[in-house]
């Protein structure tokens, strides 16, 4: 199994105080050192995504418009909670690069899964919008990436962050031959897309509160059943951790074990329908001690009989 990250991931900086702060992924690596599960993985670098790939998912005017706001130096601000220093966009090309160079490493058949560690995340991306921590949408970039393979028909995109995966679904609401499945805290940020009606969108709102066997109970009700009907031939995952209990942004009281629950789950999907192919790339988690637990839970699952 691969892991795919960049150093320079770590060198986007947003406001002071930020939750998504370069922390969050040196937590996460340091702890795959320590634990030893770092010399299991397949390191790669990742390489920046190219403008050509990211117009596949986002409007051309908006990547212009991002370019034109970086700032030589201090912040540029896209919305109250996201701003961009020098080093963001390459940062967020980066983060997207490693997912599409994931998804065409399983698809020539040097890995079966991969995890890519990285920052900015990106699932909050529409395809003309950046908000929410997010730039470019590395999921839906990987998705397209997989489609782009003659022998893929049909994708999953599996996101089961705390925060509703409104640019998945903005991207791919109108294309059937990807599933995207989100459970989220609602009501909760974004407040986007959490009524949208398609066959190929399945939501599951949690309120406040939701603990581990009702988390578990809505997955299986809803996941199950749209992806067994999908049957997707390639799955992708945004792996957000701030569902857990001890995070700060959110309100669901998930603990490490149903980070590992979910994943064997996802795991079960990919060996049933798409050749054990399974592509993972961080999104949120915010308490540093939790994200390097359940993202260490969530890889070493992933790793457990992959090629």
């Amino acid at each position: 199994m691969q892991l795919i990250t960049h150093e320079d991931c770590l060198e986007h900086r947003m406001m002071p105080g930020s939750p998504e702060r370069p922390e969050r992924l040196s937590a996460l690596l340091r702890y795959l050192h320590d634990t030893g599960l770092a010399a299991e993985l397949d390191t790669r670098v990742a390489e920046p995504v190219d403008l050509q790939t990211l117009s596949t998912v986002h409007d051309k005017s908006f990547l212009g418009s991002l370019e034109a706001a970086l700032p030589e130096t201090g912040l540029f601000n896209v919305d109250p909670d996201t701003a961009m220093g020098p080093e963001s966009l390459r940062a967020a090309a980066l983060a997207a690069g490693a997912v599409t160079d994931a998804v065409n490493e399983v698809l020539c058949g040097n890995t079966q899964r991969a995890f890519c560690a990285v920052r900015p995340p990106g699932h909050h991306a529409e395809a003309d919008t950046a908000m929410g921590f997010c730039f470019y949408n590395s999921i839906a970039l990987g998705a397209m990436t997989a489609l782009a393979d003659d022998a893929i028909d049909r994708v999953a995109v599996l996101d089961f962050d705390v925060h509703h995966g409104n640019g998945t679904v903005d991207i791919f609401k109108d294309r059937p031959e990807v599933l995207v499945c989100s459970s989220f805290q609602h009501p909760f940020y974004p407040h986007r897309y959490t009524d949208i009606e398609r066959d190929n969108i399945i939501n599951t709102p949690l309120p406040a509160g939701t603990e581990s066997s009702s988390f578990r109970a809505a997955i299986e009700r809803d996941w199950t059943r749209a992806v067994e009907a999908h049957r997707p031939q390639f799955i992708l995952v945004s792996a957000g951790f701030d569902a857990h209990r001890d995070d700060p942004l959110g309100e669901l009281l998930l603990t490490d074990e149903d980070f590992r629950w979910i994943t064997e789950l996802i795991v079960d999907f990919a060996n049933r329908f798409s050749e054990g192919r399974i592509v993972s790339a961080l999104e949120g988690g915010y308490d540093l001690n939790a994200l390097a637990r359940s993202a260490h839970a969530h890889i070493e699952v992933l790793s457990r009989g992959s090629e």
